[in-house]
């Protein structure tokens, strides 16, 4: 049986292989279609020491789109710089806790996982024992959204709402980010031109009546669970952090076509400026020019008009994922095995020996049988390099070409920064990998003959070697590196500190809590008259901020850390 079996899979397979064309017989590919193939200027342009200009935004780009919709990477930056369409699906479940059985008069926030609709199942202003209400959501047909990035849930003055408030209001203004009420009544009033049903960072509906069938059920009150209102609160956390990482919330699904983002240079070229020489997390978009926004507006809306299929077809969300995916594990091995301690030579050749190898594997799908150092003794001589480089970085998107003309102002975008942080990979990677070539370390391109390996030469390579990656890294800075080093035990979950646990929304970075005897502290009785959300939000905050402390710059830089899940809890 495998027997015939194995015969039938030969005869299947040997045909076709017999009717492959190989690609160096430069019978069916022209040189301006396949990138292995280098014109006469290709040597300059595409030098291994030619780095990537301090104003490009490729990488930003790239890593943003990439953290789309996943609550990792938008708690780590909180500030986001893109706006992007979407849809929730027909049937898909919202949840919208509250004290009366009565759907919402205007717009309300809703939640896509009842752990965190359930904080709300509350009354604070009648009996805990009479239960609650909570209302389950089925859409009756798809519900047209715009997805904000970011932490934009979080009502903090450092960012986080510079992007809703400069669509709702075209300006941004500190002292309105509790303004919360004001601000999705101002969002739905403005989506309503272009049939918007809700807007994305948690989920705000405009209209409870429209595109929703309403199912209420009548639960214990979080009020009423005293000795398990902990757990209660810290299941939020933990069914948040099922959307950490890619695919993140999949009961939203975007439309990268119609992407806008804040870090298009073409479209809000005034940024740039403001960007220069800050660190990631420092980025705003609240000082655009008002020329700049007027673009950003004009583009959305236009975006919002567009009929959804008229794009390039190209799966952007896929072809962003297959490249993290190629190389963000093994750049973190090969950052590991740098960042190991040689006792002696012997380890250190060794450990330069793993690493060239993994440098190998990295190129091997772009490692021409014709690239060979064309002089041994010059080691500042790359040209043989320069096909191997350019096939690695064009690889996923030189057949896009043809395609430009059906793509989107967003696809073009995208193409650029696919682009952008390929080559910049690549570079580097072949750059390490040419290094080791001269060293003598390659398993197959032995440089050094009979010479043998100079330790002092694999010191320096070491070092250089460090530096290059590091850099790398440091400018791609993908969150799928961000992570609790040692891991956390099964009784804990990785954690970043997340608005508004350990700090209630009242207090900005810097500032600390006022303690409960503080006259200043609004007692019950007076918090009943403000926002029944912001009262529910400043509840839990105040709960658990014993327990989660960050430190003072932890709103800005959030730092991973564990956390149990079930009792004593405690970082």
């Amino acid at each position: 049986m495998l027997r015939a079996t194995l015969f039938s899979l030969i005869a299947t397979v040997l045909p076709t292989l017999a009717a492959q064309v190989p690609l160096g017989s430069g019978h069916h590919w022209q040189a301006e279609h396949y990138p292995a193939i280098l014109r006469d200027d290709d040597i300059a342009e595409w030098s291994l020491d030619k780095l990537p200009n301090p104003d490009a935004t490729d990488h930003l780009v790239f890593e943003t789109v990439h953290s789309l919709l996943q609550h990792w990477p938008n708690t780590r930056m909180r500030n986001g710089h893109n706006i992007v369409p979407g849809s929730i699906p027909k049937g898909t479940l919202l949840y919208h806790g509250t004290s009366r059985k009565e759907l919402p008069p205007g717009p309300d926030w809703v939640a896509t996982d009842p752990e965190h609709s359930y904080l709300f199942c509350q009354d604070w202003f009648n009996h805990p024992q009479e239960g609650c209400w909570h209302l389950t959501l089925a859409a009756t047909r798809p519900l047209k959204v715009i997805y904000f990035d970011g932490n934009s849930a979080a009502e903090l003055p450092c960012g986080t709402l510079d992007t809703q408030d400069l669509i709702a209001w075209s300006k941004i203004s500190d002292g309105n980010h509790s303004s919360e009420r004001e601000r999705i009544q101002d969002l739905c009033k403005w989506g309503r031109n272009f049939g918007v049903d809700g807007f994305v960072s948690e989920i705000m509906l405009c209209d409870f009546t429209s595109g929703v069938r309403a199912a209420f059920a009548n639960l214990v009150s979080r009020r009423a669970l005293a000795p398990m209102q902990l757990f209660v609160s810290f299941e939020v956390l933990n069914a948040g952090s099922w959307h950490n990482r890619f695919p993140g919330e999949t009961r939203v699904q975007l439309d990268l076509a119609g992407l806008v983002s804040f870090y298009d240079t073409q479209l809000t070229p005034s940024l740039t400026a403001i960007r220069a020489g800050q660190e990631r997390w420092d980025h705003r978009v609240g000082n655009i020019s008002q020329e700049d926004l007027s673009a950003v507006k004009s583009r959305l809306e236009a975006v919002l008009i567009r009929p959804r299929g008229l794009s390039s077809g190209i799966d952007w969300e896929t072809l962003v994922q297959v490249i993290v995916d190629r190389y963000s594990e093994r750049l973190e091995l090969t950052r590991y095995l740098l960042n190991s301690l040689a006792t002696g030579p012997d380890e250190l050749v060794d450990l330069a020996n793993k690493t060239q190898t993994q440098l190998r594997i990295m190129l091997t799908p772009y490692l021409l049988f014709s690239a060979t150092p064309t002089d041994e003794s010059d080691k500042t001589e790359l040209d043989w390099t320069v096909p191997i480089y350019k096939l690695c970085a064009t690889t996923h998107t030189y057949s896009m070409e043809s395609e430009l003309d059906s793509m989107t102002d967003a696809e073009k975008l995208l193409l650029k920064a696919v682009r952008g942080t390929s080559r910049e990979i690549c570079r580097v990677v072949t750059k390490m990998w040419a290094a080791g070539v001269y060293a003598g370390i390659d398993p197959l391109l032995n440089t050094k003959g009979s010479g043998g390996i100079s330790v002092s030469e694999i010191t320096h390579l070491w070092g250089t070697w460090a530096e290059d990656l590091n850099r790398l890294m440091a400018w791609l800075d993908w969150n799928v590196w961000i992570k609790c080093n040692p891991g956390c035990g099964p009784e804990e979950m990785c954690y970043l500190p997340t608005w508004p646990i350990g700090f209630p929304p009242k207090w900005g970075p810097g500032r600390e809590p006022t303690s409960p005897s503080d006259p200043d502290r609004p007692d019950l009785d007076r918090r009943t008259s403000l926002e029944f959300r912001t009262v529910v939000m400043e509840s839990v905050a105040e709960e658990l901020s014993n327990i989660i402390k960050p430190e003072s710059d932890e709103w800005i830089r959030p730092q991973p850390k564990c956390v149990r899940r079930t009792g004593p809890h405690k970082l």
